[in-house]
């Protein structure tokens, strides 16, 4: 189950569907949320200014005060939301002891907000990120720490938090190990939903459907309610076919694999998933 969660805290307006995803994956488990506020070191950017010999010092320390000036801003904004969020949601905070139900904290760090997302989620059960930020896709390099590089499973919230979750959980399934290691890293929100659709849509003549079959017998000892929809694509694109099927049966939650077979950028967070993204209103848990 999920027991320790961890949540970007930025400051953007974008940060309360995230808080509010984050908080329907943790409170069915009790679980502690971890908020993560990662400030701009300004040294590495005065020194990039240095090394690539732009402005004087007086045009250097006009970048290092207004960053500083952001820096702040950003701090309090995400504090503040934290604090609200916290404080409506009735979550404890302030250092609760494990094993006390629904907690919270917020840290910050500066630095690589990429990398400390990284380092602090090897250490959580879940990841929960937001795939837009006022209103601009997520950085490319935030989304890869958090699914490649911490071997955690992903949660990219949808611009509105459901209702509930886990409810009903799709699941967008291919015979592939980066789809089997999405339903493993799902299981928690599979074995607590109102009913699970195994989703397969034809790619060629080669699709085995009795892998989604197998499946579904397997899960059925996690949940009873799964069915399974094979589906033809018949001229559509296959994002589309997936998103279609998702809504119809009502979906708050879609899992897929984070799959890859060339470069992580052109393939994982491009083409089909960047489609998936896009396209659906509902949030995605993922894994590789």
């Amino acid at each position: 189950m999920f027991k320790h969660v961890l949540v970007p805290a930025t400051g953007a307006d974008s940060d309360k569907a995230v808080f509010e995803t984050a908080l329907l994956a943790a409170r069915p488990f009790g679980a502690h949320l971890e908020f993560l506020h990662v400030r701009v070191d300004v040294t590495d950017v005065v020194v990039a200014m240095t090394a690539g010999g732009i402005g004087g010092g007086g045009a250097i320390q006009s970048v290092i005060d207004r960053l500083e000036a952001e820096n702040k801003a950003l701090e309090q904004k995400a504090w503040q939301a934290f604090s609200s969020f916290c404080a409506e949601a009735g979550i404890a905070t302030g250092g609760s002891a494990p094993g006390t139900g629904l907690c919270a904290d917020l840290v910050v760090e500066t630095g690589n907000e990429a990398q400390w997302l990284a380092e602090y989620g090897r250490f959580a059960d879940l990841v929960v990120v937001g795939r837009t930020r006022n209103g601009e896709d997520v950085a490319l390099d935030v989304l890869e720490a958090a699914l490649m590089d911490t071997g955690k499973p992903l949660l990219i919230a949808a611009a509105q938090a459901q209702a509930a979750l886990p409810g009903t959980v799709a699941i967008a399934w291919k015979d592939s190990p980066e789809a089997a290691r999405a339903v493993s890293a799902a299981m928690p929100m599979i074995e607590a939903a109102e009913r699970v659709v195994i989703i397969s849509v034809e790619e060629d003549e080669q699709t085995k459907e009795e892998t989604s079959e197998r499946l579904q017998r397997a899960l059925r000892w996690h949940n009873a309610n799964t069915s399974v929809q094979h589906l033809a694509r018949n001229g559509r694109p296959a994002v589309e076919v997936l998103l279609g099927a998702a809504a119809g049966v009502g979906a708050n939650l879609l899992v897929m694999g984070g799959y890859s077979h060339s470069r992580l950028r052109e393939v994982v967070f491009g083409g089909f998933t960047q489609r998936i993204l896009r396209g659906a209103d509902l949030p995605v848990l993922m894994a590789h």
